[in-house]
């Protein structure tokens, strides 16, 4: 190229850069189709809510273990009114990311099930939330049952009204919900 051609491809390059300078404020939109299977089944599982007023809703917030047991007696009892101990039908969810945890209370079939999924939920590094109990010593025996397993009292209703849970216990992993 020689020098006076130079101007004129600068100017070239400066209005082949135009559109894009004039949209650069604007969002970005992508959109893709590249068949395959809908995700709408998927999404019906979680049984989600529709928002109300396009606001969107706030994430569950991830319970965090007390510091004390002091503290802990006074989050006790913890009564969880639409979780009680029954089957839970395995299914399928789409949660990336998220770490899986366990839903349980203080009653028979939960120790029973935490005794037989222990090693299995400390692989996973699972923690677990106690939905259902009412002493410290309740919940201390549940600790007995899981050495390495974090359990923490947890009222479980907004929980399980967002993921369908009725009952428990009950294994949440980022792929689905089991027993």
């Amino acid at each position: 190229m020689t020098k006076s051609h130079l101007p004129l491809w600068g100017l070239l390059v400066s209005l082949a850069g135009l559109p894009l300078a004039v949209h650069a404020g604007e969002p970005l939109i992508v959109v893709e189709d590249s068949g395959g299977t809908s995700a709408l089944p998927y999404y019906e599982a979680l049984n989600l809510q529709p928002r109300r007023n396009g606001a969107a809703q706030p994430p569950i917030p991830t319970p965090q273990v007390p510091a004390t047991p002091a503290d802990e007696a006074a989050m006790l009892p913890v009564r969880s009114a639409k979780l009680t101990p029954g089957t839970v039908a395995r299914r399928v969810i789409e949660a990336p990311g998220l770490r899986a945890f366990v839903v349980v209370g203080d009653d028979e079939a939960s120790r029973a099930w935490l005794q037989r999924r222990a090693d299995s939920l400390r692989e996973r590094s699972a923690v677990g939330l106690v939905v259902n109990v009412e002493t410290v010593q309740a919940l201390a025996r549940l600790r007995a049952l899981v050495p390495g397993v974090p359990l923490a009292p947890v009222a479980g209703d907004d929980l399980a009204e967002r993921l369908g849970l009725r009952h428990y216990p009950a294994l949440i992993t980022a792929t689905g919900i089991e027993q």
